[in-house]
C-alpha cells in the first residue's frame, strides 16, 4: 500500500467509525463487519469479498497505533486539496506561515532539514510521507518496509482441554500473501519490471518555481515497479483473502478470556517486512462439576454431597476427578461446607507439579423419610435435645 492510497482512502468510513474512535470501538466495528462480509458467510459473492478486503485493509492500519498515527498525519497534511499526489500544486503554504512567493531565495537546507535542532523540520515530515530521509537525502518509497498487521481470532475449548492443554486446529480466512504469485503481484511465470519513469526509485522530481519537490511516481504509484500481466488471483496487489489451517498449542491451565499469541502468523509484511502476529482469544465452556479456584487457578474445585451420618461418624467416600476417581477420608465431626484437599489432582504446571483438587462437602437432606427413618430421627432428636448449636450465637447477640 502506497502513501497515495492513504490519502485517497478513508479507512474510518470503511469501518463506519469516527476519526476519534477508540481502539475498542474500531475492533468492535471490524469484528461486526468481518462476520457479515466473511467469504464463508457469502459464498460466491464477489462484492462481499471485495468489501471484506477493504475492511481488513482499513483495520490493518487503524488497529496499529503507529500506522494509524502516520495515516492521520498524512491525511491531515493533504486535507483541502493542497497536497502533492496526483500532480496538485503546493498551494497551502508552509507550516508556520512560510510561503514561496515574492521571488525570494530560500535556504533549502534550513527549510527541509532540521531547524536549529528543536524538532523535526518539514523535510522530515515530508520524508515520512514520501520516503525522504531528511537533511537532503532521499530514500525510495519502494524500499520502505511495513510490518504486517496483527490478526485476532477466537477459539472455544471445553473445560478439560483448558485444564490439561491441547492442540486444536483452527481455520482462518484473512488477507495473506498471495499463494499464486508469492506476493509479487505478477502472473505466475512473469515478474514485475523496473519502472522506467522513476528508474525504480518510486519517486519523481517536480519543479515549482524556486522549489523542487519529490513525489510518488504517477506511473508506478510509488512502488518502483510495473506489472504488465497482473496475477489473476490477487489482481496485482500481492495479497489475497485465503483460508488456511493452523494448529494452536493450548497450554495447560489457560483461563477463559486469555489470549494466546502465535508470532508471525498474522498478515504478511510489505516489502519483505516481518508478518504480524495472531492473537487467539480463548473461551472456556464451564464444566457441570468442576471449577477453578479464584485464589489459585491451578486448583480445581468440586462440591460433593454427603449424608449427615457420614459427617458425624466419619467415613471414606469416592470423589470424581478429571482422571480416575479417588477416595477421600472424612474425619468424624466434620462440618458441612468444609473444604478438603486432594493433592496433585489440579492443573498440570510446566515444572511437572500439579495443583490440588479442593473438595467441599455439603450435607444432603432427604426430602422424604419412611416410618423407620422417621422414628430413628425422632429418637435422635430426643436424645440430643440438650445440644443447642445456636446457644452461643443468640446469647451474644445483645453484647
Amino acid at each position: 500500500m502506497t502513501q497515495r492510497d492513504w490519502i485517497e482512502k478513508d479507512f474510518y468510513r470503511e469501518l463506519g467509525v469516527a476519526s476519534g474512535a477508540s481502539q475498542d470501538e474500531i475492533k468492535k466495528a471490524y469484528r461486526k463487519l468481518a462476520r457479515e462480509l466473511h467469504p464463508d458467510a457469502n459464498p460466491g459473492d464477489a462484492k462481499a469479498e471485495a468489501r471484506f478486503k477493504s475492511v481488513s485493509e482499513a483495520y490493518g492500519v487503524l488497529s496499529d497505533e503507529q500506522k494509524r498515527r502516520e495515516y492521520d498525519e498524512t491525511r491531515a497534511l493533504f486535507a483541502g486539496g493542497g497536497g502533492f499526489p496526483g500532480g496538485g500544486s503546493f498551494s497551502g503554504g508552509f507550516p508556520g506561515g512560510f510561503s514561496g512567493g515574492g521571488g525570494q531565495t530560500f535556504d533549502m537546507g534550513d527549510l527541509f532539514g532540521q531547524t536549529g535542532g528543536a524538532g523535526p523540520g518539514l523535510g522530515d515530515l515530508l520524508g515520512g510521507i514520501f520516503g525522504g530521509a531528511g537533511r537532503g537525502t532521499t530514500r525510495s518509497s519502494a524500499t520502505r518496509t511495513q510490518r504486517g498487521a496483527d490478526v485476532e481470532s477466537e477459539l472455544r475449548l471445553d473445560f478439560t482441554q483448558a485444564v490439561r492443554g491441547a492442540e486444536v486446529p483452527i481455520r482462518l480466512s484473512a488477507p495473506g500473501r498471495c499463494q499464486s504469485c508469492g506476493g509479487s503481484g505478477a502472473r505466475p511465470g512473469t515478474a514485475p519490471r523496473r519502472c522506467p519513469t522513476c528508474d525504480g526509485r518510486g519517486l519523481v522530481s517536480r519543479n515549482e518555481g524556486a522549489f523542487a519537490f519529490s513525489e510518488p511516481c504517477p506511473d508506478c504509484r510509488g512502488t518502483g515497479r510495473l506489472i504488465d500481466d497482473p496475477c489473476p488471483e490477487c489482481g496485482g496487489d500481492g495479497v489475497s483473502t485465503r483460508t488456511r489451517s493452523l494448529t494452536v498449542r493450548i497450554p495447560a491451565g489457560v483461563e477463559d478470556g486469555q489470549r494466546i499469541k502465535l508470532a508471525g502468523q498474522g498478515e504478511p509484511g510489505r516489502g519483505g517486512a516481518p508478518a504480524g502476529d495472531l492473537y487467539v482469544k480463548v473461551h472456556v465452556t464451564p464444566h457441570r462439576l468442576f471449577g477453578r479456584s479464584k485464589d489459585n487457578p491451578d486448583d480445581l474445585t468440586v462440591t460433593i454431597p454427603v449424608t449427615y451420618p457420614e459427617l458425624v461418624l466419619g467415613s471414606t467416600i469416592t470423589v470424581p476427578t478429571l482422571d480416575d476417581p479417588v477416595t477421600l477420608r472424612i474425619a468424624p465431626g466434620t462440618a458441612s461446607g468444609r473444604t478438603l484437599r486432594v493433592r496433585g489432582r489440579g492443573v498440570q504446571r510446566r515444572d511437572g507439579t500439579a495443583g490440588n483438587l479442593l473438595v467441599t462437602v455439603s450435607v444432603a437432606v432427604p426430602q422424604r423419610l419412611d416410618d423407620a427413618a422417621q422414628k430413628a430421627l425422632d429418637d435422635y432428636a430426643e436424645a440430643t435435645k440438650s445440644f443447642d448449636p445456636r446457644a452461643e450465637l443468640l446469647g451474644g447477640a445483645g453484647r
